[in-house]
């Protein structure tokens, strides 16, 4: 029992230096994005270092202490407010972000093309927030602000940060011009795009729910030729009001057309409805 306790003891300590070093590589990837394609080619594309980009326009303010000056305030106004341990990976975020910002300040610019810059420096900055929620940690920033701002106002979450990122962008368009604008939109984008690549991967699964008339023949054949478990509902019909049996099974991508082959074999009249599952985890998918 003690041996088990001392490897559950070092396993743990292993995962948590695993969880810091994906918060600090992902801070490092944030800020290679931010000198090497955003700063260089003028695109705020929300966020802590949009606002940092348009003063550093505005003023030649240096970008690493214009993010620390936002981002360390907030994170304490954030805990005092809210009331919340935001935990010390989101402060390791909070800090790591512009001092790589500022270490690798010297780096030349990869590219001229605004337009290239914010579809790479998109890409840079959303591989590096999703490698950050990977080592469940946090930048702080925006996302602290959001949250003040939904604590007082009765908006959804995800709406504030609209709200604050449309104006760091409308600002740049300013700022800049029009066009600098559209491509601080197409950076957000990217990078929103992005992080849910890095969080979900790329093995898009399929939910498929199937009404049928032979329930226990499609069972068999999804448990015992596809090799998936199902999950049989109890349902009524909303015109006929009888009561009718939904089976729900999920399968991966190489495996949906057969699975819906081997259903329309038994029943051709079946009534299928298939959605995107973009995470599963448990048995014969993801362990985490």
């Amino acid at each position: 029992m003690m041996a088990k306790n001392r490897r559950q003891s070092l396993s743990g300590k292993v995962m948590v230096v695993l969880e810091y070093g994906l918060v600090l590589l992902g801070s490092f990837f944030i800020a290679i994005g931010f000198n090497l394609f955003l700063l260089p080619n003028d695109v705020a594309s929300g966020g802590v270092i949009g606002i940092s980009t348009i003063l550093n326009a505005l003023f030649d303010w240096q970008p690493s202490f214009v993010q620390w000056s936002i981002n360390i305030p907030l994170f304490f106004l954030g805990t005092f407010i809210l009331g919340k341990n935001f935990g010390l990976k989101t402060l390791v975020g909070t800090i790591f972000v512009p001092l790589f910002v500022a270490l690798t300040s010297t780096l030349a610019p990869a590219t001229p093309n605004p337009l290239l810059g914010a579809i790479f420096g998109g890409m840079a900055a959303g591989l590096g927030i999703g490698t950050v929620f990977k080592g469940k940690g946090s930048t702080g920033g925006i996302d602290l602000a959001a949250q003040i701002l939904h604590k007082f106002v009765p908006l959804p979450f995800g709406i504030c940060i609209a709200l604050f990122d449309g104006v760091i962008v409308l600002t740049s368009m300013f700022v800049f011009s029009i066009e600098q604008g559209l491509y601080a939109l197409i950076g957000l984008f990217i990078t929103s795009r992005t992080v849910d690549l890095v969080q979900v991967g790329l093995n898009t699964s399929k939910n498929i729910m199937i009404i049928t008339e032979r329930v226990d023949e499609v069972r068999q054949a999804l448990l015992n030729e596809i090799d998936r478990g199902v999950t049989v509902w109890h349902a009524e019909g909303g015109y006929t009001k009888q009561n009718r049996k939904i089976i729900m099974c999920v399968v991966t991508q190489s495996e949906f057309s057969r699975t819906t082959q081997f259903i329309k074999s038994i029943d051709p009249s079946a009534f299928i409805v298939v959605m995107n599952a973009s995470e599963v985890i448990g048995e014969g998918f993801s362990k985490s």
